[in-house]
């Protein structure tokens, strides 16, 4: 699979960077008419997230489904989560076990020819025998829809959720080796069962472009009270995830690299307490007026920005080597931010 899209805007920049077809896997959770419209006027292999949306998608395509669609697969208690996604039984996600055999046979005698299977249960995992076990369970699978249907998977979408080394001391998932050993899963089952060739597809887009962003702020303020505290010119507006679920990034500051560290609290200026980046963490004790840099934001930076508080999303460069940068986009401006306003009375 060349990209996943879980809306029409990632669907539109999946065709930009000349992705098509169904090299593209749209997989979204209460979608509405239009959006699946255009996936599947694109061609795009649509991967229904209910059983329910197997009618809900027949009527928004005429009374006709595409011949080839795909089924994501909530394992609930059969497989643990993290604390990212969670718990699989409480997640609002997929098929249950059940409703995959019944989706697939309903499916079937509606036309459909070619059928694709799906999960993802955890995010930013780094060990690689979960990657595993998801390989041998969705395997096991293609073998019982074969034997009790007689329905032939065309390919098995692993998910996601491959994590990258956000602390210092993290070392990267060995992909050559995670790979042997599905592989030797799937010759295990799908080869030994006679139901080989099945095309396995993974989603991996945070490996690929988290580790290659920083979040480059400015040091504004120091604040000394029950505990220390660095302010930062960057906010939750620029970077969520550490005010959404805890999560780690590594933080430098280059003008004092080296030099004697300090324990702050590094936080924006949103109204909210949780707007911090890191609570309790020892950095190289800044300046007002330094560089604070915030490491792997290339997957969840500007992509989950927002504008709450009527925070404005920042410029975002792109290194081309050496030393040269180029501004791929612009920082935005009150202007922007209002442009959506139609009443005239507020003009």
């Amino acid at each position: 699979m060349g990209g996943d899209c879980s809306s029409l805007a990632e669907l539109q920049l999946c065709t930009a960077a000349g992705i098509t077809g169904a090299d593209i896997i749209f997989t979204s959770n209460d979608t509405p008419a239009y959006e699946y419209k255009k996936a599947a006027e694109l061609g795009a292999l649509i991967n229904l997230d209910d059983i329910s949306h197997l009618g809900f998608l027949e009527r928004t395509l005429g009374g006709k489904l595409p011949e080839f669609l795909c089924f994501r697969y909530n394992p609930g208690t059969a497989k643990t989560g993290n604390a990212i996604i969670g718990k699989p039984e409480e997640a609002k996600y997929g098929f249950t076990r059940e409703q995959l055999f019944a989706g697939y046979e309903a499916a079937r005698a509606r036309g459909v020819k070619r059928f694709g299977l799906h999960t993802m249960v955890a995010s930013n995992e780094t060990n690689p025998d979960y990657f595993v076990e998801t390989a041998r369970m969705l395997f096991e699978l293609v073998v019982e829809i074969h034997r009790r249907l007689g329905i032939r998977i065309d390919f098995v979408n692993l998910g996601g959720g491959i994590g990258i080394p956000y602390r210092p001391e993290q070392t990267a998932v060995d992909l050559a080796a995670l790979g042997q050993r599905i592989r030797q899963t799937y010759e295990e089952i799908v080869v030994a069962a006679g139901l080989s060739p099945v095309r396995i597809a993974m989603e991996c887009g945070r490996m690929v472009t988290g580790p290659y962003g920083y979040l480059v702020s400015r040091v504004l303020h120091k604040k000394a009270i029950y505990k220390d505290y660095v302010g930062l010119d960057a906010c939750m507006a620029n970077l969520m995830r550490p005010g959404m679920y805890g999560s780690y990034h590594h933080i430098s500051v280059p003008a004092r690299a080296g030099g004697p560290e300090k324990t702050y609290d590094v936080t924006g200026s949103l109204c909210e307490n949780n707007d911090k980046f890191a609570i309790d963490r020892r950095i190289p004790d800044p300046q007002i007026g330094d560089l604070a840099v915030i490491h792997d934001t290339g997957a969840h930076g500007h992509a989950m920005g927002f504008n709450y508080n009527g925070k404005l999303r920042s410029a975002e460069v792109l290194w081309t080597g050496g030393t040269a940068f180029r501004v791929i986009r612009r920082a935005e401006t009150l202007q922007d931010h209002f442009a959506t306003l139609d009443y005239p009375g507020l003009r």
